[in-house]
């Protein structure tokens, strides 16, 4: 995995684990990697995966059942698209429309 130095690793490796489930290569109730696995075959701290594991937890989108593992959740894609709509809509979108009318593109232009 390539990290981008204008993010912290913890939440990168987070948006990986939910990119990893919007695409279809993890599923709903499917086990995920242990934290010294994941940290093992990324390059990373185990402790930096823990830190993203309870990132993913407290957004609903794993769980872990006591002594067998971390588990995407039965409802994991729908919140990562629900939060991942709502970020775009507050952050993405704002700057991509003020930049659009920056530039003088009109909407029939972008359709």
């Amino acid at each position: 995995m390539d990290f981008d130095n204008t993010k912290p690793i913890y939440l990168q490796i987070a948006d990986n684990m939910c990119e990893r489930i919007l695409s279809g290569d993890l599923h709903a109730g499917e086990r995920i990697p242990s934290v010294r696995e994941w940290g093992t075959t990324i390059g990373v701290n185990p402790n930096t995966v823990a830190r993203s594991y309870e990132v993913l937890t407290d957004r609903g989108v794993i769980y872990n059942q006591r002594g067998i593992g971390f588990f995407a959740a039965d409802d994991a894609k729908a919140r990562i698209l629900e939060m991942e709509r709502k970020r775009f809509l507050e952050e993405e979108a704002p700057l991509f429309i003020a930049r659009a009318k920056l530039l003088g593109v009109e909407l029939k232009d972008l359709l």
